[in-house]
């Protein structure tokens, strides 16, 4: 069964509801998953989405902060959550799928602006929660399973718009880098979106403080879309939905997609 996802750190589910439900309305993928909603569960508004198809919904929520959010056409249960890190943030939610697929959403904290965690406590609590997701997926070792979402580093010299000025900047720091990548070995995750865009420059998220971001594009690849190796074979499509970020009163990220044949 073919499936098509999609992955969004929409910066406030109910501020940007309309951008949520247009693209739902012109891209339509089976299933989206949803970061930084800011949102209770209960007030995720729900009835426009479930107008558009989008009729379940397995999600982890807080007052102004973080959360999570899988909104999918296709039936899924709560398959749980994991509070990495023990911040008590809304940042992991898991959805399985009727086929048995896993989908682990996350978002990772971003880390704050210095890349010291002496000097900076939010840095080191990403660090930690990454610790901590590594562990996880080191004991639990995930099969036929997805996970998506805004991991907050952009992990190759081609995600950045300029890998050697951004090398102390947090998001792509070699700290960073190093516990992504000891995340994706532990669950022995493969990054789809470059399994099929292997080569080129790749971005998912442009600053509010660029006046222009389209003509500066000094951009990063912040989000992204895994699968463990049992399923990567049935992946293709992959693409990063530039045009959502040009939309009125836009997120900073733009959607991220990638399509299952499963």
């Amino acid at each position: 069964m073919p499936f098509t996802l999609a992955t969004w750190n929409i910066n406030s589910v109910r501020l940007r509801e309309a951008l949520v439900a247009r693209l739902m309305a012109e891209e339509a993928p089976d299933i989206l998953c949803l970061q930084e909603c800011k949102s209770p569960v209960e007030l995720i508004p729900l009835e426009q989405f479930q107008a558009l198809g989008y009729r379940y919904i397995v999600a982890r929520g807080q007052k102004g902060y973080n959360g999570v959010a899988i909104l999918s056409k296709l039936p899924i249960v709560d398959a749980g959550d994991k509070d990495f890190a023990q911040l008590g943030h809304a940042r992991h939610v898991v959805a399985r799928m009727e086929n048995g697929v896993t989908i682990h959403n996350c978002y990772v904290p971003s880390g704050g602006d210095i890349p010291d965690r002496n000097e900076n406590v939010k840095f080191g609590q990403k660090l930690d929660f990454l610790t901590e997701m590594r562990d996880h997926f080191r004991w639990e070792r995930p099969d036929r399973a997805i996970l998506v979402g805004d991991l907050n580093i952009a992990p190759r010299e081609d995600d950045v718009w300029d890998h050697k000025a951004l090398l102390k900047i947090v998001s792509h720091t070699p700290i960073e880098v190093e516990h992504l990548t000891a995340v994706m070995e532990a669950g022995n995750w493969q990054d789809v979106t470059r399994k099929d865009i292997p080569e080129g420059r790749l971005y998912s998220w442009w600053s509010y403080r660029s006046p222009d971001w389209d003509a500066a594009d000094k951009g990063r690849r912040l989000d992204h879309i895994w699968a463990t190796p049992d399923i990567l074979g049935a992946t293709h499509s992959s693409r990063i939905f530039r045009a959502a970020r040009g939309w009125d009163q836009p997120s900073d990220h733009t959607p991220v997609f990638a399509t299952f044949d499963l």
